[in-house]
């Protein structure tokens, strides 16, 4: 069995007169995140680290956000193309391990339905997915409650 490990990380902006879609998960907030797609800053980052791990390149250069075929998508319909994209190489998913960083809205609560949502879209066991939030203590970008980021480190193997 062949083992190999990704890591993502993304970013966004919050904006106001946005959604805020994070794993999945429509939260209600007043601000949403800025983006070509819906912004879903934890499913980008999955996307990245499994992409990478395979060694498929990275979510831009799988869907550029230069193509208007990507143009507010619903980012779970990119996690399951990259689903794809990694079982025709053989893959599979072994665990994902990923941390939110934001002041607010406090992300705790929203949890369990992203992991259940995450779960779903990969067609992958809930406890395969961990998911943790946090806040950086009010310093940089994301204390000032500017952005979110997301970093996801994730095991794939090839049997």
């Amino acid at each position: 069995m062949q083992i190999k490990v990704g890591f993502g990380y993304d970013m966004h902006q919050l904006v106001e007169g946005r959604d805020l879609i994070v794993g999945g998960v429509k939260i209600d907030h007043i601000k949403g995140l800025q983006g070509h797609s819906d912004a879903d800053v934890l499913i980008h980052a999955i996307c990245d680290a499994l992409l990478g791990a395979a060694n498929l390149r990275d979510i831009g250069y799988n869907f550029p956000d230069t193509s208007a075929d990507f143009k507010n998508i619903d980012s779970t319909i990119l996690l399951k193309q990259t689903i794809g994209l990694l079982k025709n190489k053989g893959y599979s998913i072994g665990n994902i391990d990923s941390t939110i960083c934001a002041e607010k809205p406090k992300l705790n609560p929203f949890i369990p339905s992203m992991q259940q949502r995450l779960a779903e879209v990969m067609s992958i066991d809930i406890d395969d997915i961990s998911i943790k939030a946090t806040t950086s203590e009010r310093m940089g970008f994301v204390g000032r409650e500017e952005g979110i980021t997301a970093y996801v480190v994730v095991l794939i193997q090839k049997k």
